[in-house]
């Protein structure tokens, strides 16, 4: 059953059209001139992006970057489908978090790391917020440091997101989030407010789990690297996000930030319209 065909499906029945077993025949073939003229959620475009994204870009004998979140489970997902049914062979995959990880190898994807495969053939994941420039904010899920550690390594990064991530400018959008040693917290957390590539930002702290930006929780959120999260919020378009990531970067206490500039390769799309596909 060709892609296209099950966009027609989802009209009759979304559930059904985007349920796993739908695309275990699917071909490659995908007109990005679709037109997706119903009420599909948030969750099936994740899905159908997550699923472009590794039928066109990962091919036999590779190795994968797999990202975390709730856009990238669908393209860990595809890939798994695609391994069991023998369409793809011989790939191994690096995960960007432990949630990631028990996803892969729950799914029978062999795992390595980047300790033995340094370079990647491609990495895939989601982002927060996509900016004219292809600049990202990721971080939202709290992997954003192994989020960067791999995605750096891959000769393609592919982005999957859909158009509700797609601004004018980062910032106001969606906080920026940024890895800090637990050490002096408060102190790094009041340096990086001061920071005048970020002025005007409100830092804050994340608390409760580490995987969303939501208070929830009384404890301090811990990421699956053992450090804390300052989240910036912002009323206004960042100046400059490359000149915000070196000032953050450079902050003694910072172990990382959510700033991924000039690492896209392409961003793949998914909206009221149908599929599209930017390139850098």
């Amino acid at each position: 059953m060709k892609f296209s065909s099950l966009i027609a499906l989802a009209t009759l029945s979304t559930a059904a059209a985007f349920a796993p077993t739908a695309f275990k025949q699917s071909t490659r073939a995908f007109s990005i001139e679709t037109n997706l003229n119903m009420a599909l959620t948030q969750d099936e475009l994740k899905k159908m992006v997550g699923y472009k994204s590794v039928d066109d870009y990962v091919k036999s004998g590779m190795v994968v970057g797999l990202g975390t979140g709730s856009t990238a489970y669908f393209a860990v997902e595809r890939l798994g489908q695609l391994l069991k049914d023998g369409t793809l062979k011989d790939i191994v995959a690096i995960p960007t978090s432990e949630r990631t990880m028990e996803q892969a190898l729950s799914l029978g994807i062999p795992l390595v790391t980047l300790d033995t495969h340094s370079k990647l053939d491609v990495a895939i994941d989601g982002a927060d917020e996509v900016d004219p420039d292809l600049n990202l904010v990721k971080g939202g899920g709290g992997a954003l440091l192994r989020e960067k550690m791999v995605e750096v390594c891959a000769d393609k990064f592919i982005v999957i997101v859909d158009e509700s991530k797609i601004c004018d400018g980062l910032g106001p959008g969606f906080p920026l989030p940024v890895e800090i040693t637990p050490f002096c917290h408060l102190h790094t957390l009041n340096l990086i407010g001061k920071l005048p590539s970020v002025a005007g930002c409100k830092p804050v702290l994340r608390m409760g789990s580490s995987s969303n930006n939501q208070n929830d929780g009384d404890e301090i959120a811990v990421t699956d690297n053992g450090n804390y999260i300052v989240d910036l919020f912002f009323t206004e378009i960042l100046k400059d996000a490359a000149l915000a990531a070196k000032e953050i970067k450079a902050t003694v206490g910072v172990v990382d930030h959510g700033l991924f500039c000039g690492m896209t390769t392409a961003v793949i799309i998914a909206g009221a319209d149908g599929i599209s596909v930017k390139e850098a």
